[in-house]
């Protein structure tokens, strides 16, 4: 039970929806209010798809690719240090969308990278390879994780309202401080795990 509270809590961070509220109302701002819900439904689910998939084929591919479960989990964590760096100290080209004006996103860049990140999608291989007979726990940590996600992301107008950009900023650099701490706890276990062998 506890793993699978750590891996919500993990899962969302990563996923960082408060993050990437701005990203997404400057991406849908054109469209009009019934269309963006439908558009922000749509991304999430195809991310959801994508996720389950590196959940449940991570093993494998862990396998098929002769990587160890120590590499993952070092290199797993400096994926996540960096995406916390980033968390806390952004820049502004972060907010570049990549889209034309007027133009409506379709998987990128909305449910990748912004959702199904490959700092997301390397967890949950790292994940499925840690616990392998706690799927079930994994997958309700993933839905958990998401749903909590899609409905910040659905409420973007309102969350940006009530924090406003300043509010946003300091609970996205809160949220970076608590994925550094996770990061650097994932680094030293896989040293751990290394200097054992």
């Amino acid at each position: 039970m506890t793993e699978m509270i750590s891996a919500t809590i993990l899962l969302l961070l990563i996923m960082d929806p408060l993050g990437n509220l701005p990203i997404f109302m400057s991406v849908l701002k054109h469209l009009e209010p019934k269309r963006r819900r439908v558009v922000v439904v749509r991304e999430m689910l195809i991310a959801l798809v994508i996720m389950l998939l590196f959940l449940f084929t991570g093993e494998k591919m862990l396998a098929f690719l002769n990587l160890r479960t120590e590499t993952v989990s070092i290199s797993g964590g400096i994926i996540l240090f960096l995406i916390a760096i980033k968390m806390i100290f952004p820049s502004s080209e972060n907010n570049n969308s990549g889209l034309s004006a007027g133009e409506e996103p379709f998987l990128v860049p909305l449910a990748i990278p912004l959702v199904a990140g490959p700092s997301l999608l390397a967890t949950l291989m790292l994940l499925s390879h840690q616990y392998p007979h706690q799927m079930g726990h994994l997958v309700s940590a993933l839905l958990i994780a998401w749903g909590v996600s899609a409905v910040i992301l659905l409420l973007s107008g309102l969350f940006l309202r009530l924090l406003g950009d300043k509010g946003v900023n300091a609970l996205e650099r809160l949220m970076g401080l608590i994925l550094i701490m996770l990061a650097t706890q994932m680094f030293l276990d896989g040293v751990r795990t290394y200097l054992k062998l």
